[in-house]
């Protein structure tokens, strides 16, 4: 099974994304009223997520789930639950990927691993209307849809599309370059609430390799 799923996605980028049975009816302008609410309002997010990678034939490869928190600009954990027990921290300097069944931790600078990538979005990272071109995709169900294509072509994707139900970021989803899609759904999502700045420093557990990678 693949590893470090949501850093091959969300930290090295994406081709597109594909999400089909789009309805358009009147809400033109939700998608992006919730997306510039989204970015422009809230400061931390904590959540819960589950995450599945599929085939080109939409066949399951992975799941996998765990917790999240987000402080804007520049600082998230991801927290991913065994059997894919993985902890990826940005604390706003470097990014710390810990592979716990491996009992190794890789390194990185942030800000030349997140630049032009979909985390940079969530990190709150970079300007919406200078970096990216948003459409509306309309509604499929209870979510409207928005999709950000990056207007630089050196940005590592082509395309992320997030839903957002009753005003709330609920979905990413992503496609890699072998058309495997990703879908990332949040639950329990609780937007600006009081996080500890320590749920964002990381300490390299003893015994454990460290390697300071280079993009």
């Amino acid at each position: 099974m693949k590893r470090h799923v949501f850093c091959r996605c969300l930290l090295y980028g994406v081709t597109g994304a594909l999400i089909g049975g789009w309805s358009m009816s009147g809400l033109a302008a939700t998608a992006t009223e919730n997306l510039n609410r989204f970015f422009q309002e809230f400061k931390t997010l904590r959540a819960e997520f589950s995450q599945v990678v599929l085939d080109e034939n939409l066949v399951p490869l992975e799941e996998s789930a765990g917790r999240l928190w987000i402080s804007r600009p520049g600082r998230f954990r991801w927290n991913y639950h065994p059997p894919f027990a993985q902890q990826i921290v940005a604390d706003g300097v470097r990014i710390w990927i810990y592979d716990i069944e491996l009992e190794q931790v890789t390194v990185r600078d942030q800000r030349s691993m997140l630049e032009g990538t979909p985390a940079s979005l969530l990190a709150g990272q970079g300007d919406l209307g200078t970096d990216y071109v948003i459409q509306d995709l309309g509604q499929q169900g209870s979510v409207v849809w928005v999709s950000l294509q990056p207007k630089a072509s050196n940005g590592g994707f082509a395309e992320v599309q997030l839903g957002f139900q009753n005003d709330t970021l609920r979905l990413i989803q992503l496609l890699d370059h072998l058309d495997q899609i990703t879908r990332i759904v949040l639950s329990h999502v609780e937007e600006n609430p009081q996080i500890p700045a320590d749920q964002f420093h990381f300490t390299v557990p003893v015994g454990v390799d460290l390697i300071e990678a280079e993009l």
